[in-house]
């Protein structure tokens, strides 16, 4: 969002992090041995109980007794679950996210939510801060109500929250039975999946998971040896997990594991990843940002020869403590700081395979109202209402396409949240300027912060304070300092937050009747470190998570307490999901149309309910060509509607890094320019040469919105990105595994940017195929394998191409999307080299709360084509017509790309057109290029009746 005010602290010693203690040093750990192994008689899990080999004192003592299960929860899904056999632990809870999925036979049941009881736990370390001094201290020793040690056996806050209570165990004795050989090298698998569940015990405990149909071993975690630093050892103590999976060296093509800005998309070796949310600025390389996504997807080359490239599947480490994860050429380690082992294997095998799969366990992505797609305009620094008008009015003088005004926090009143500036924004005048935006098909968004300014005449503090709605520390609500002063910050898992979010939404909607809500500062952020105790494990953990990061420095401190005793230690990278659930459904209730939300903060799930923006990027070269990464990794983390603040946020941008950051920037999913109080403006209208290409690219975009719309009715349906890596559509191309610096869009529209300064030439890799130049047909690139293409990249030019095979529904350009939508379709009919091509295209109102819901309100179309001989046709299927009809939608041109010449010296040929054996005319061709183009316009044909459009081609 803004200028980061925070600094975190980094120890400038590296403390234990992807480095192991030598051999005379006490041992991280020992591993486990397999003491017993049962099969559920379903045949579906299998129950299998560890016992640690050795104690080893480092991060705290082993848990003696783990209990894992491995189980199919679908043919392509198959979780392995590992926890302390005797006590409950922390692991996310379905409150959070819901899996969808029925609890396999041989796990206990779901427990109830939590209550608000107290803490049961007796470990003198673990106890929350119970002071009641205004400042909330953390306790001392001598604090009164700190619980005196015990004989039990300690347990920790963090602990509490479990799905279950645990299963009874006896530890081990000389007579406990010892597994036959059977059962030490057991395994699960289940008619009709591609996975099979195996565990070993040599030297100690491991387990693989194995690709039926290849024989590929997919995650490998056998041969963990304590004197061997580079093993795979499995430690499992209270606040320190261990566990490394094997790698084929060189054959893994790994993804994800965010959210960081990395240089390159495919992870390379050494990449070390620390997951722990936090207000650090984008521009910041390979730095833990303001999400958390343990989840990978690996691409695998050829394991031997005549084998086939791309087999693909996914891992989901589903664990919301702090962690690392180092990246090796043949190594994949974890090491969290609290929870479960919680693994989901998703089987694919293809990459859009793998996301289905995924996202069918943590949720589908929102659907966005159709406006979204539109262009986006905010600064923070926008000072006035007036500023506001001056900056639509600027964009309407340069022709520029302009959906949505932003507003940042300049909007409120001293800076409290739901609130209006009474001098600078008072409601009258914004109530004008919305009723403006409008009457224009305009939209208007602003900004919302967690922080509650502390004051007693603030109706939206005293409020929360009578429904005790705020995260606790030392038994009252924590105080934090923001952009409002002292602030409390509220506990959107508590019961009573939801009906309190909606209320304060609904009473400023009625003041101000925004079109949405964008969550910033949501990690949740903190000006202020507080003072912890430092003898507190939960304030101040054994294992030192990002080379000895300090967990408390600018966050809510880690024993804070949440709704049901839920430490922030366990939830901290939770916070920015769980407020984006919330706002979400407030949303909903309050304005019952589709809501949309963004949101800086995110964790596996939070696709389900906003979109993500990059964060506080910087206006370099460097920043635009790394947001190419972001937003295709946010697609695989089911976040498809995303993208990155345009012409860079910090920092002052050059009219050349603008130009070419709209050029890209007008195919991000989410199209928003954004820019710094403190950095100079750079509205796309400041510079002609901006102004120019703006205009090009948002009038392509927004011919391209229903192309763009049925993306994402397809991401809603099956999680599959908008924008997508290139091996997403080309699996078997090995080369695509390595293109950072290109994405498409859907299966077919591939972007080439130019990210480099002074750059006119770009070198755009081409899969095989026939690739046709979006802003002028007649230009093709030609590929009989995937291929390097050197292309004329002028300053006033972005290289667009849509692949052959493809039929692609557009409409005209407009400066709203409400008027696009009122234009003529026009279908884009890509011929394949075979004379084939499809597409598709969802209609609705682009508003209604479901997507293709069971109301019927919307029309989904599909479409084919071929040629055959001299004969070309193309048919519809549509469902649910009426809705489209009702709009009185018509197809008005239809152009097709792609035709064979008949000869060498043959430039034209002549085509009678019959629609439904009515004859059309106004056809023209041009031959200029390696192929024919065709356009067919004077069409009156309407989308919503199925048809079969029959075209004679006489030469």
């Amino acid at each position: 969002m803004r200028r980061i005010f925070l600094v975190f602290l980094f120890f400038t010693s590296v403390l234990f992090f992807f480095s192991s203690p030598t051999i005379a040093d006490d041992p991280i750990g020992y591993g486990y041995k397999l003491r017993s192994v049962k099969v559920d008689a379903s045949g579906k899990s299998l129950t299998v109980i560890l016992d640690v080999l050795q104690n080893s004192s480092m991060y705290g003592p082993d848990i003696p007794n783990l209990q894992l299960t491995a189980s199919f929860e679908t043919a392509d899904r198959l979780r392995v679950h590992i926890t302390d056999l005797n006590n409950k632990r922390w692991e996310v809870p379905e409150q959070i996210i819901s899996r969808n999925a029925e609890p396999p036979t041989s796990e206990p049941p779901t427990a109830d939510p939590p209550t608000a009881q107290p803490p049961t736990t007796e470990s003198p370390t673990a106890q929350p801060p119970t002071s009641e001094s205004p400042t909330a201290q953390p306790p001392t020793s001598e604090s009164p109500t700190a619980e005196p040690p015990t004989s039990e056996p300690p347990t920790s806050v963090y602990s509490l929250l479990d799905t279950a209570d645990p299963p009874t165990a006896d530890p081990p004795t000389a007579e406990s039975p010892t597994p036959s050989e059977s059962e030490k090298n057991s395994s699960l698998t289940i008619e009709g999946s591609d996975l099979i569940f195996a565990i070993h015990n040599d030297p100690s405990f491991g387990f693989t998971v194995t690709r039926k149909s290849s024989g590929d071993v997919l995650f490998n975690t056998t041969g963990g040896n304590a004197t061997d630093s580079n093993s795979n050892l499995f430690v499992f103590k209270d606040q320190y997990i261990q566990i490394s999976t094997s790698l084929p060296a060189n054959k893994s093509s790994l993804y994800g594991l965010g959210e960081q800005t990395k240089r390159t998309f495919r992870m390379k070796s050494g990449d070390k990843k620390t997951l722990w949310n936090s207000d650090t600025s984008s521009r910041s390389v390979d730095n833990s940002l303001y999400g958390s996504h343990p989840f990978y997807v690996d691409v695998r080359s050829p394991m031997k020869e005549g084998d086939s490239a791309g087999n693909t599947h996914g891992v989901l480490f589903l664990n919301s403590n702090g962690m690392d994860i180092l990246y090796e050429d043949s190594k994949l380690t974890y090491k969290t700081i609290g929870g479960v082992v919680d693994f989901y294997f998703f089987a694919g095998p293809s990459p859009k395979a793998v996301i289905d799969q995924y996202t069918q366990l943590i949720g589908r992505p929102a659907p966005m109202p159709y406006w979204a797609f539109g262009f986006h305009q905010c600064r923070y620094g926008y000072k006035s209402v007036s500023v506001l008008e001056e900056v639509v009015a600027g964009y309407a003088n340069a022709s520029i396409p302009l959906e949505v005004m932003w507003t940042d926090i300049d909007y409120m009143d001293k800076y409290k949240l739901f609130t209006l500036d009474p001098v600078n924004f008072p409601a009258d005048k914004m109530n004008a300027f919305l009723d403006k935006l409008h009457q224009n098909g305009q939209k208007y968004v602003v900004i919302v912060d967690p922080g509650i300014g502390i004051n007693d005449t603030y109706g939206t503090y005293t409020r929360g304070i009578e429904a005790d709605i705020f995260i606790k520390y030392g038994g009252k609500p924590y105080q934090g300092k923001v952009w409002p002063g002292d602030v409390h910050f509220p506990d959107f898992l508590n019961p009573a937050t939801g009906p309190y979010w909606t209320n304060e939404i609904a009473m400023f909607l009625k003041t101000l009747p925004i079109d949405g809500i964008w969550l910033d500062m949501n990690e949740a952020a903190n000006f202020i470190t507080s003072p912890i105790d430092q003898n507190s494990t939960i304030d101040n953990p054994p294992f030192k998570i990002g080379n000895g990061r300090n967990i408390n420095g600018g966050a809510i401190p880690p024993s804070s307490l949440h709704y049901g005793n839920m430490t922030e230690y366990n939830l901290h990278n939770t916070f920015g999901h769980v407020e984006a659930k919330v706002t979400n459904a407030a949303l909903v209730e309050v304005t019952k149309k589709r809501p949309f939300v963004l949101s800086r903060s995110t964790f596996v799930g939070s696709g389900k309910y906003a979109a993500h923006w990059s964060g506080d990027n910087g206006a370099s070269w460097d920043d635009l060509e790394f947001s190419i990464s972001t937003i295709m990794n946010f697609g695989l983390f089911g976040m498809p509607m995303v993208g990155a603040d345009i012409c860079g946020f910090l920092g002052g941008t050059t009219e050349e890094l603008c130009r070419r950051w709209i050029q890209v920037g007008a195919f991000y999913p989410f199209s928003r320019n954004h820019g710094d109080i403190h950095s100079p403006s750079h509205e796309l209208y400041l510079w002609a040469s901006v102004t120019e290409s703006a205009k090009e690219v948002l009038g392509l975009r927004y011919q391209l919105l229903p192309y763009f719309y049925t993306l994402m009715y397809e991401a809603h349906i099956n999680g599959t990105p908008i924008a997508r890596p290139l091996f997403f559509s080309f699996p078997e191309d090995e080369a695509t595994y390595e293109i950072s610096k290109q994405f498409l869009l859907g299966e077919g529209v591939l972007v080439s940017p130019v990210v480099k300064e002074r750059e006119v030439t770009v070198d755009a890799y081409f899969p095989a195929g026939n690739w046709f130049d979006m802003f002028n047909y007649s230009n093709s690139v030609s590929a009989e394998k995937g291929q390097i293409v050197k292309l004329d990249a002028p300053l006033d030019k972005i290289n667009v191409h849509v692949r052959e095979g493809n039929i692609i529904t557009m409409q005209g350009a407009a400066m709203t999307t409400q008027e696009a939508r009122k234009t003529g379709f026009k279908l884009l009919v890509v011929v394949s080299s075979s004379g084939n091509a499809t597409g598709e295209v969802f209609l609705d109102d682009g508003e209604e709360i479901e997507m293709g819901g069971k109301s019927g309100n919307w029309t989904f179309v599909k479409f084919s084509g071929g040629v055959s001989g001299d004969e070309m046709t193309i048919q519809s299927e549509v469902t649910n017509g009426d809705f489209a009809a009702a709009q009185k939608w018509v197809i008005e041109k239809i152009v097709f790309v792609g035709l064979k010449k008949k000869t060498a010296t043959f430039r034209r040929h002549w085509l009678d057109l019959f629609v439904n054996d009515a004859p059309a005319s106004n056809v023209t061709f041009d031959w200029k290029g390696a192929f024919g183009v065709a356009e067919v316009a004077g069409l009156s044909q309407s989308i919503a009746e199925s048809f079969d459009l029959k075209f004679p081609i006489k030469y």
